[in-house]
């Protein structure tokens, strides 16, 4: 990570969000991170006001500047002029990754006044947020999902009237990829809400209720009638399956029309729950989904996760991994899910089938962090940390945010959030997780060699985040096994690829050197 500054002058730039226009007297703001750049290029046409205006610090370290915009139009010359001499003055500083920001800044004001300055993320973190970016959902899947959502729930309307369809897990949490399966959700509480004799004119109009033994047996009976409506009159509804003796209950379907996978469940409120925590973990900071991308991505690149049931690490295990992570970082990324519950109000109060799922749903009461790590070494961290953790003995638990006494001998133990008797993990055995922990501890080496700049690869072979894709990384770490010949998709392959095909541009056009991107995110 580097840092510039300046030394004479104030000289402050900010980078406007894309489609933002700039207005008259409006104020600017930017976060303050460590892996953000604010002195942006200056947009010809586009005059800045500079000297003495007017600045103030706002909560989070942001620097609000009010500012006006001056009718006159720079010309070609100036503008160039302008950077020119602003670059004179500027220099250039490698900054240790760990270090702390305050401190770096006060120790550099000794040598000086420092009028601005900022820090920018290496290129290894524009890989990790072009990755994200390439797997994302993207807004027109989102809604195609929702409108799938829609049509099951015309179908459910006609046993149950007042029904509804929601989309639940990775189609809305923001931690979704392209390809994901589509979780829905029957939401029949309007119907349980209902008085069950209502006026309807000079009439009465009163419902008749059934009663089963359980609530799951209601489950299993709803989703069978459900389950064969889908399958005989659903169009474009195939390969119908009724699950109903999972732990969850559940009808399976492809939906031909979208080509989306379909798991229509019901009585599945901790699940929602779930879905919107990880959906407020996702907004609170960028780095938060581009961490978790690409740790699901190199999981997925050597087999540690699959589509197929067994005793593989799950998606939603290496979600929880992460975001426990981030909460042990100094100062932690994002809270703690009791840290959420102590900024509950009274309508963020959930208990269901006797289970907490109280948290704060505003993310505009959540104060942001103050860390300011790059993702690079995020990422070196998560391999680092997890390659030297205490399975053996410790649990993860990420509404306490702290490692505790494994109340099972499962070999990975990871507590499920909400339903805190659960164990996530509970089907991962001994060898998946030994394989996990051998090639964190191989990926940590790669990404602290090559910050050292110790990497023996060349400039033609992949580095950074592409490297940790190999197929090589896992022949490092297991050795007398068989070895597949390359990544484990297509998609995956193309990828590597494309990252193979930027890096090598970026080498060439700077001369046989590493790049590094001023990304503002």
């Amino acid at each position: 990570m580097h840092v510039g500054y300046c030394l004479q002058d104030w000289d402050l730039r900010l980078r406007l969000r894309p489609g933002a226009a700039l207005q008259p007297g409006a104020p600017w703001s930017a976060s303050f991170r460590r892996n953000a750049c604010f002195r942006a290029p200056l947009t010809p046409g586009l005059s800045h006001s500079g000297g003495n205006a007017p600045c103030m610090k706002g909560r989070s370290g942001s620097l609000i500047l009010d500012s006006k915009v001056s009718s006159w139009k720079k010309t070609f010359p100036e503008v160039q002029a302008e950077r020119l001499e602003q670059a004179q003055r500027t220099v250039l500083i490698n900054c240790p990754a760990k270090i702390s920001e305050k401190k770096f800044l006060k120790y550099l004001s000794h040598h000086g006044k420092i009028n601005s300055h900022y820090f920018y993320e290496s290129y290894v973190s524009n890989q990790l947020y072009t990755l994200m970016d390439e797997y994302q959902l993207t807004e027109e899947n989102t809604k195609l999902r929702f409108l799938a959502c829609s049509l099951i729930q015309e179908i459910a309307c006609a046993y149950f009237p007042e029904c509804t369809v929601k989309p639940f897990g990775s189609s809305v949490n923001t931690f979704g990829k392209l390809g994901c399966d589509l979780d829905m959700f029957l939401d029949l509480d309007e119907i349980e809400r209902s008085p069950t004799r209502t006026k309807t004119g000079p009439f009465y109009m009163e419902y008749q209720m059934k009663r089963v033994p359980s609530q799951r047996i209601a489950s299993q009976r709803i989703l069978s009638v459900i389950g064969d409506c889908i399958d005989n009159f659903g169009p474009g509804c195939v390969g119908v399956q009724k699950i109903l003796n999972a732990r969850c209950p559940l009808v399976r379907f492809s939906h031909q029309p979208t080509g989306f996978q379909c798991d229509l469940t019901t009585n599945n409120r901790v699940a929602m729950r779930s879905s919107e925590l990880l959906y407020i973990y996702g907004s609170l900071d960028s780095r938060v989904r581009a961490l978790v991308f690409s740790v699901r991505c190199w999981a997925r690149a050597h087999g540690i996760t699959s589509t197929i049931p067994g005793p593989w690490i799950t998606n939603f295990s290496l979600t929880m991994m992460a975001l426990f992570f981030l909460q042990k970082r100094t100062p932690p990324i994002i809270p703690t899910l009791d840290q959420l519950k102590d900024l509950a109000d009274a309508e963020d109060k959930h208990i269901v089938e006797g289970h907490d799922c109280t948290f704060a749903s505003n993310v505009n009461k959540i104060k942001p962090t103050e860390n300011t790590e790059t993702l690079d070494v995020l990422l070196s961290d998560f391999f680092e940390y997890f390659g030297n953790f205490a399975f053996n003995k410790n649990s993860i638990n990420i509404r306490k945010g702290k490692e505790q006494n494994k109340p099972e001998p499962s070999p990975l133990y990871i507590q499920n959030p909400f339903e805190q008797a659960l164990n996530i993990s509970k089907n991962v055995n001994q060898s998946q997780l030994d394989r996990f922990v051998a090639l964190a501890r191989e990926c940590a080496w790669i990404l602290q060699q090559e910050d050292k700049g110790h990497s023996s690869l060349s400039n033609s072979q992949p580095w950074g985040l592409a490297a940790l894709l190999l197929p090589s990384v896992a022949s490092n770490c297991v050795k007398g096994k068989k070895r597949r010949k390359g990544p484990t998709s297509e998609r995956i392959k193309s990828l590597l690829d494309s990252l193979k095909i930027n890096n090598a541009n970026s080498l060439v056009n700077n001369g046989g050197k590493r790049t590094f991107s001023n990304q503002t995110r």
